[in-house]
């Protein structure tokens, strides 16, 4: 990233193909990833149409440089073979869904980068940007309540601090539902 220009191209089978390397393009692809009404290959089929202008025909390399840029550059093969055992799932400690208003407000806070003016950042550019906020800032502060488990070995001030993440989260998830449930009262009108 110091050295090499940013990507906006994957070669496949030798040919460049572009891909959509702004922000706002894998913030979609990312909240579509964890949408869990999409079976894979629905997940598969519109992340292609989302990052690539022309979708490439070895749809295998595509979906895999796709991936590869997702990571910023890491191989996702190699990231998932170092996963440890027993672990069932990634903890999620952001939603863009849901985390929006820190995350500008974070950018805004920390950067003076507002990001509904911004026109055009690279995916890989934000994502260390993101990776580095100031543990100062509330978003960072609610992504280490939710990173941390609450167990019996915790002082209650540990506990106290790791209950009230919990609590906002739980404040998020009922948010939805109830937006969920409007909606659907509204479409049985």
């Amino acid at each position: 990233m110091l050295i090499d220009y940013l990507p906006e191209t994957v070669e496949i089978e030798g040919v460049e193909y572009e891909i959509e390397s702004n922000f706002r393009t894998f913030i979609l692809f990312e909240m579509l990833m964890q949408d869990s009404e999409l079976s894979d290959s629905e997940k598969a089929m519109q992340g292609l149409k989302l990052a690539y202008p022309v979708i490439p025909d070895n749809l295998e390399a595509a979906v895999d440089e796709l991936l590869w840029f997702y990571a910023c550059g890491k191989r996702w093969r190699e990231k998932r073979a170092g996963s440890v055992d027993g672990a069932s799932e990634v903890q999620r400690i952001y939603s863009f869904e849901h985390d929006d208003d820190y995350i500008y407000s974070a950018f805004l806070t920390q950067y003076h980068i507002d990001l509904q003016d911004i026109k055009y950042l690279h995916w890989w550019k934000f994502k260390a940007l993101l990776r580095t906020l100031s543990s100062d800032l509330e978003f960072c502060k609610i992504m280490e309540y939710r990173s941390v488990d609450i167990n019996a070995n915790m002082t209650k001030e540990q506990r106290k601090k790791q209950l009230k993440g919990n609590i906002q989260i739980t404040v998020i998830f009922t948010m939805y539902i109830c937006m969920v449930m409007i909606i659907m009262i509204k479409l049985l009108e």
